[in-house]
């Protein structure tokens, strides 16, 4: 479809649509000769498409809208199989689009869960406990017996989790826990031993081994010092055979979740992609992909020519999976310009590369056609992938740039403005606002101010996109749509209210903005015709509840390419 002609389908939509009368010339040159697929009527329609940000109705051919406008303008185009859906006045939005998800599907189906990976839910230590020694009791002495999805503001116990803790699981096993921010993992004596850990081991500026008051390590590792613990102790292996099965089945699991939670693309960080294809060959990819690769695939997009776009509709090679330059907010190791509040002796965070290695790193991803992604949560970091940007756009000119600056949580003005010259793409943390409230007090209300700042990238026309980050964060759109709105958490606590914004604003961030970080922007992230059909039907309208009750609106319906894909 030409320009000319795509801009004349669009002057079809809305009020366009609304003044036909059925029967018209112009009516039947959009229903003729193929009948719609799918009609929706009577529906509190947000396009978030600015030539028509609302209607009631619109039609669905081959998986894309093709007309909006009033029901029964709409309803006249419906043939004898096309599916009529009555939303009965009921919210719909576009599908919803995470611009950064580990999409871990493994963990979920096969490794110990000691935390709710969705929703905010207080476990115990001794529950931990329990759960890993159940493990150890299936595992051969020596393997890892591991933990996922912890929380350490989420225990009822109020205490840190601690190496005498794990010790209490076996004394046999390596055991280890990993906290869901990704970025710090706990572990007991055995481990430590096999390691050669000790007490005197020093810490380096990309990493920690935590201690308690006496000196004698206390269980918490951070960072990159975690390496050491990458080869030592056994660990079950799996022919390739195994590994793919798994691996299919891991996909076709979280699809269902995320469909089931409204969104209809993620932005996977890595991740088994022949197993992905596969998934989607049998019919069990529900939801869209793009593809940010990482290691051996990163290496081979490189050596092949294989360039950011290539792919299709469903599974697209997208960004480089992001590029770690710091630590974690919720753990409270990203890089600050300022010590941590209240932490003796003084502590700025973990910087996990230097400014050489990410410049040669930028610069090569960027010659190569590769969009590029670097993790940066302080604002010491942000500086620094900055600079490697701005490096590689002046050796390299290369228009429509749009790197991705995963989580940039913590900004100045200064930093705003260098965002918005190099067309950067911040994906900030959503859900955190709600889920991670109880974090927000080891920074502070001033830094909280400069923090996950949605309403000062809206206000200098810089389109942050959603990242919940999941595993870190629950990855659900409408508790990352609280969070956003209201800065209000789950402890009643509100930090940084100045950087609220509007409900319409965090649809932009949980759709079209999205699409823009993968330049997919001209086929999603808006209701649109022309545009792929992917929506959301909601039980309730975000503009209308009570705003600390958006994360309660019930998903009715999400439907990818014009198919339902998950009904409640």
């Amino acid at each position: 479809m030409t320009r000319h002609s795509r801009r004349h389908f669009m002057g079809l939509s809305g009020a366009g649509i609304a003044g036909l009368m059925p029967g018209s010339q112009a009516l039947a040159q959009i229903s003729d000769p193929y009948e719609p697929d799918l009609i929706l009527l009577n529906g509190k329609v947000y396009t978030v498409d600015p030539l028509e940000p609302r209607t009631e109705a619109f039609a669905v051919k081959g998986g894309r809208f093709t007309a909006l406008g009033k029901s029964d303008d709409i309803k006249s185009l419906a043939g004898r199989q096309t599916q009529i859906v009555d939303a009965r006045q009921m919210t719909v939005v576009p599908g919803c689009i995470d611009a950064h998800n580990h999409a871990p599907g493994a963990i979920l189906l096969y490794d110990v869960i000691v935390g709710n990976p969705y929703q905010v839910e207080f476990v115990t230590i001794a529950s931990i406990v329990d759960k890993l020694k159940e493990r150890a009791r299936a595992t051969p002495p020596g393997f890892w017996v591991e933990g996922f999805f912890f929380d350490d503001t989420k225990v009822q116990d109020k205490r840190a989790l601690s190496v005498h803790d794990l010790d209490q699981v076996s004394r046999e096993h390596p055991v280890s826990v990993r906290h869901r921010g990704g970025h710090t993992t706990y572990y007991n004596s055995k481990a430590f031993e096999l390691a050669g850990v000790t007490k005197s081991t020093p810490n380096t500026a990309a990493g920690t081994f935590d201690r308690d008051p006496n000196g004698e390590l206390n269980g918490r590792v951070t960072d990159r010092a975690r390496n050491v613990f990458l080869n030592v102790g056994k660990r079950a292996t799996f022919s390739a055979e195994q590994t793919l099965i798994r691996n299919r089945d891991a996909l076709a699991f979280i699809s269902k979740q995320f469909v089931r939670y409204g969104l209809t693309s993620v932005h996977h960080q890595g991740g088994d992609l022949f197993a992905l294809q596969q998934v989607r060959a049998r019919g069990d990819l529900l939801h869209r992909v793009s593809y940010e690769a990482q290691d051996d695939m990163l290496e081979a997009m490189v050596a092949k020519g294989i360039a950011t776009g290539f792919g299709d509709e469903w599974i697209k090679f997208g960004a480089t999976a992001e590029h770690t330059c710091d630590g974690s907010f919720s753990e409270r190791t990203m890089a600050l310009s300022v010590p941590y509040p209240g932490v003796e002796p003084p502590y700025q965070g973990n910087v996990t590369t230097s400014q050489a290695d990410l410049n040669a790193w930028v610069e090569r991803m960027h010659r190569a056609g590769i969009q590029v992604n670097c993790h940066a949560n302080g604002d010491v970091t942000i500086d620094m992938v900055l600079t490697a940007f701005e490096r590689a756009q002046r050796l390299y000119p290369r228009p429509n740039f749009r790197p991705k600056i995963t989580h940039c949580t913590l900004i100045n003005e200064e930093l705003l403005r260098r965002i918005k010259a190099i067309g950067a793409v911040p994906a900030p943390f959503t859900s955190y606002g709600y889920y991670n409230s109880d974090k927000f007090r080891f920074y502070g209300e001033a830094l909280m101010q400069r923090s996950m700042a949605y309403r000062s990238f809206a206000d200098a026309g810089i389109p942050a996109a959603a990242g919940s980050d999941f595993s870190p964060g629950p990855f659900a759109p409408m508790m990352g749509m609280q969070g956003m709105v209201t800065r209000k958490g789950w402890n009643g606590e509100t930090w940084g209210a100045n950087q609220r914004i509007s409900v319409d604003e965090a649809l932009r961030v949980l759709t079209i903005n999205g699409a823009y970080a993968s330049h997919e922007e001209a086929i999603k992230g808006s209701i649109s015709p022309g545009k792929l059909a992917d929506f959301v039907v909601l039980a309730d309208d975000p503009h209308t509840v009570d705003p600390d009750k958006i994360k309660d609106i019930e998903i009715v319906r999400t439907v990818t390419g014009g198919n339902s894909v998950y009904q409640a």
